[in-house]
C-alpha cells in the first residue's frame, strides 16, 4: 500500500496502483525476480508493450482504464472518442487552463503531474533512492565533472504513474541544450522496485539536458524510462528560446520518473514538501503547481 500526501486536503491518500499485484510478485518473490531479470527489465518486453499500445487493438483499453482509475477526461483537450489507440490517449494533452503556469519569476513550479520527493543541500554522492539505498549523481549522468557543479543543491524527483498526465514542461524561460541519451534497463520506478533494486535510476534507460533558465540558473532535467515505457519523446528544439510552461516532451505508456536538479543557493522548496519527504511520503502535485521560491 502506497500513501501519498494531498496538499489540498492535508490528508494522505492510498494510491490506486496499476498492476499492483503483478508488481508485488515481480519484486517480492523469488520466481518473480527471476522473470524480472530474464525478461521484464529488458528492452524487448517494453518494445512489445509499446507496439501493442500503438495498435488499433489497444483502443478497447481506453474506457476500461478511465473507469478503473477515475481519470477526469473533462481536462483533456481532445475528445476521448478521437483516440485511435491507447498511446494516443496516454500522451493526451490537457486544456491550457487545467495546468496553468504562474508567470511570477520568483515561483518554482512543478514540471509535470506526479508524486514528488524533494531534498535540499544534497550530497551528490549520496542521493536518496529510499531509506537505506543511495546513488551518486555522477553515476546517474555518467559525468562526474558535470555532477560536481550541483553539490549542495536541490534534488526533485517526480514519479509519474500510468494514470497521470504524461507530458512534462519547462519550469522557466531560457534555452535548453541537446539531449544526452544513456542506454539502460527498464525496471519499474514503483516504490516496490525502489525498495528492492539498488541504484534503479542509474541502471535504467535515461536522458538528460540542461535548461539555461532566466531565473534558476542551469537546471538539470533527467528523464528516466521504466517498465513498458516504449519511448521518451523530446518535443523541444535544442538551443532555441523556450518560455515558462512550454512542453519539453512526453513519456509513452508506463510509469516513469522526471528528476530535476538545481544548483546551491538557487531555490527554497516549500516546507510542506520537504517535511513529507523527510517522513517518507511523496506529495501529489500537478504541472505548473508552485513547489518553492527563488532564493533572494
Amino acid at each position: 500500500m502506497i500513501k501519498v500526501y494531498n496538499r489540498q486536503t492535508k490528508e494522505y491518500e492510498v494510491e490506486n496502483v496499476a498492476g499492483d499485484k503483478f508488481l508485488n510478485v515481480l519484486y517480492g518473490t523469488v520466481p518473480g525476480k527471476v522473470g524480472l531479470e530474464l525478461l521484464i527489465k529488458r528492452k524487448l518486453y517494453s518494445s512489445i508493450s509499446g507496439v501493442f499500445c500503438d495498435s488499433r487493438k489497444s483502443a478497447g483499453l481506453i474506457k476500461k482504464f478511465i473507469d478503473g482509475y477515475g481519470i477526469d477526461v473533462s481536462e483533456c483537450r481532445d475528445d476521448v472518442c478521437s483516440f485511435k489507440n491507447f498511446n494516443e490517449f496516454f500522451i493526451r494533452k490537457m486544456k491550457p487552463h487545467t495546468r496553468p503556469f504562474d508567470k511570477d519569476a520568483s515561483k518554482l513550479l512543478s514540471p509535470g503531474d506526479g508524486r514528488m520527493y524533494a531534498w535540499q543541500d544534497i550530497d551528490i554522492n549520496k542521493l536518496v533512492q529510499v531509506k537505506g539505498l543511495t546513488y551518486s549523481l555522477g553515476d546517474l549522468l555518467m559525468d562526474k565533472s558535470l555532477a560536481a557543479g550541483y553539490e549542495g543543491g536541490t534534488l526533485i524527483i517526480l514519479r509519474l504513474c500510468p494514470l497521470d498526465y504524461h507530458r512534462f514542461h519547462f519550469i522557466d524561460g531560457g534555452t535548453c541544450s541537446k539531449t544526452i541519451k544513456i542506454k539502460g534497463h527498464y525496471y519499474s520506478v514503483n516504490p516496490a522496485a525502489l525498495k528492492t533494486i539498488a541504484r534503479v535510476y542509474c541502471q535504467n534507460k535515461r536522458e538528460y539536458s540542461i535548461l539555461k533558465s532566466e531565473n534558476f540558473g542551469n537546471v538539470l532535467y533527467v528523464e528516466v524510462g521504466a517498465t513498458s515505457v516504449g519511448s521518451i519523446i523530446q518535443t523541444y528544439a535544442p538551443d532555441q528560446r523556450v518560455t515558462r510552461g512550454d512542453e519539453k516532451g512526453y513519456f509513452k505508456f508506463g510509469g516513469s520518473t522526471l528528476i530535476m536538479i538545481l544548483k546551491k543557493g538557487t531555490v527554497n522548496i516549500d516546507d510542506e514538501i520537504l517535511e513529507q519527504t523527510e517522513a517518507g511520503f511523496e506529495t501529489r502535485v500537478l504541472a505548473g503547481e508552485i513547489i518553492g521560491n527563488k532564493q533572494k
